[in-house]
């Protein structure tokens, strides 16, 4: 999906955490108008920094109690970033000013949309699961909507999460498997380049270098994934048979490195589903 900047939009931040922070800057990176975007912060001091940075409005909650609320009125797309055992008490604090033509937007791990509606049961609303890469404009972010959601609703949403990377729409049910590829995949790619650097240095070389050969290696290999998303393809090109790195793939496949990486996705998996269930059970 990709991002429009010609909407009209008007978007507001509640909550300026990373995943949050990182859409609002890719959302003016990308072109938004900063009068068509607001955003609240806990602190007077954390608003100040945020406004000055920026150029937009920002209000602190701390300071006006009714700072999320204000903004919810104003908005048509809320876009939630608390964490998230405090999604639920912000959706019921800003309830009295979503109407019909508010789409609210959590990017929090756990929360479902049924938690939402609780507080939310008329609204509009859609589910987000960002990556770290969205830090970078260069994220995976997912998009499920609930029954009252309008595709115009998802459309607008669909452009402003655009601005922070990949937008994939996905059933909400099919979450936690996402979680468990992209979601905490990028910490697989960090742990892989930390052995491999480890590695490195262990067989001689110097252990800074041995990290930033690591490091440039994962990166190339990423770009070369995003013009071709066949992993299995690329990694036939340059395994030629009994040369260096056919000696190495067969090692991991004897110590059964694709089983291991299975089994971390699937606790990964696992452990959103029961971060649904503990926030689910705490309301």
């Amino acid at each position: 999906m990709s991002t429009d900047t010609s909407t009209s939009k008007n978007i507001a931040f509640l909550g300026t955490g990373n995943m949050n922070g990182a859409i609002l800057r890719g959302v003016l990176s990308a072109g938004f108008p900063a009068e068509s975007v607001r955003a609240t912060t806990n602190s007077r001091e954390s608003a100040a920094a945020l406004a000055e940075e920026t150029g937009l409005t920002v209000l602190a909650a701390s300071e006006d109690e009714e700072a999320n609320r204000k903004l919810a009125e104003w908005a048509d797309v809320v876009v939630l970033g608390v964490k998230p055992k405090g999604i639920v008490d912000l959706c019921r604090e800003i309830a009295p000013a979503v109407d019909e033509d508010t789409v609210v937007v959590s990017v929090a791990a756990g929360v479902t949309i049924a938690m939402m509606e609780k507080a939310l049961p008329d609204a509009a609303i859609v589910r987000c699961m960002p990556n770290t890469p969205s830090t970078l404009q260069m994220g995976v972010l997912s998009l499920s909507e609930n029954s009252k959601t309008s595709e115009t609703q998802v459309s607008a949403v669909a452009s402003i999460l655009g601005a922070a990377g990949e937008v994939v729409r996905i059933p909400e049910e099919k979450i936690n498997a996402l979680i468990a590829v992209s979601g905490s995949g990028p910490a697989y790619a960090f742990y892989l380049a930390e052995a491999m650097a480890d590695t490195g240095a262990q067989l001689g070389l110097d252990e800074d270098l041995a990290k930033k050969l690591a490091a440039l290696t994962v990166r190339g290999a990423g770009a070369m994934l995003g013009a071709n998303h066949d992993a299995a393809a690329l990694r036939k090109a340059v395994t030629s048979p009994g040369g260096t790195t056919d000696k190495a793939i067969t090692s991991f496949d004897d110590a059964g490195m694709r089983e291991a990486i299975a089994a971390g996705q699937r606790a990964a998996s696992e452990r959103a589903a029961a971060m649904e269930k503990e926030l689910s059970e705490g309301e």
